[in-house]
């Protein structure tokens, strides 16, 4: 069975590196970008260590993990776009893909506490 939070959060991951990539070559940026680097590779990478988790608490935990990591993203994507180093149309398809993935890790955290 597909696991949606996994591939989404794994192409998010993938979308980020290439714009760490654009933003390092591009228009020399280093400081931001390698924040935005850090927190939105972590989703995915949080999302990974739940699938391995050796409790349900433990299982929640990385999650919650994963949608702080996704709030932080949002900010830097906010700061970045704020500084002119991202345009409002690639600002706004970066942080429509955040927040999916926000909406299916609250959904998720909600569904493994019941």
């Amino acid at each position: 069975m597909e696991n949606v939070i996994e591939i989404k959060s794994f192409n998010f991951a993938v979308r980020i590196v290439n714009l760490y990539k654009y933003l390092t070559d591009k228009k020399k940026e280093y400081v931001l970008s390698k924040q935005l680097l850090r927190s939105g590779t972590s989703i995915g990478a949080n999302v990974a260590e739940a699938e391995q988790a050796q409790s349900k608490p433990d299982f929640v935990s990385k999650m919650n993990i994963a949608l702080k990591e996704t709030s932080e993203t949002k900010y830097w994507i906010k700061l970045l776009k704020a500084t002119e180093f991202l345009s409002e149309k690639e600002s706004n398809s970066l942080l429509a893909d955040c927040v999916e993935l926000e909406k299916l890790l609250v959904s998720i955290i909600k569904s493994s506490k019941q």
